[in-house]
């Protein structure tokens, strides 16, 4: 179902403002094009119907952050990956905790992601 317009502005709103310490974290570190020059942004829409935590529009690529909300939504997840997928954007995901332990690791994910960018 998709959600009006109005319905996303206030659910990105309040995910934005509730981001957990792990999100905090990566965006303190992809904010501003400071990683590699790209513009990210955070709690993306896509197709008015899912909001992504991270997206780079010029990469078409999505970056999830899986904490304990997503214990027991496997399925749903997996169905809302698909989803996206089917519109040409990549995703990758991460535990919290690996963002929280070892960012670098994290960051080093994202950058041969972003590497994999097709000329125009």
């Amino acid at each position: 179902m998709h959600k009006t317009t109005d319905e996303l502005k206030i659910a990105r709103r309040n995910l934005r403002k509730d981001m957990t310490r792990a999100e905090k974290n990566l965006w303190e570190r992809l904010r501003d094009r400071q990683f590699m020059g790209h513009k990210f942004r955070r709690q993306h829409p896509i197709a008015k119907r899912f909001i992504v935590d991270f997206y780079c529009a010029k990469a078409k690529l999505a970056i999830e952050l899986d904490g304990a909300i997503h214990i027991g939504r496997e399925e749903m997840d997996k169905d809302r990956e698909t989803y996206i997928k089917a519109h040409g954007i990549r995703i990758i995901r991460f535990k919290n905790n690996e963002v929280e332990k070892g960012i670098n690791s994290v960051l080093e994910r994202i950058s041969k992601e972003l590497e994999r960018i097709p000329s125009s």
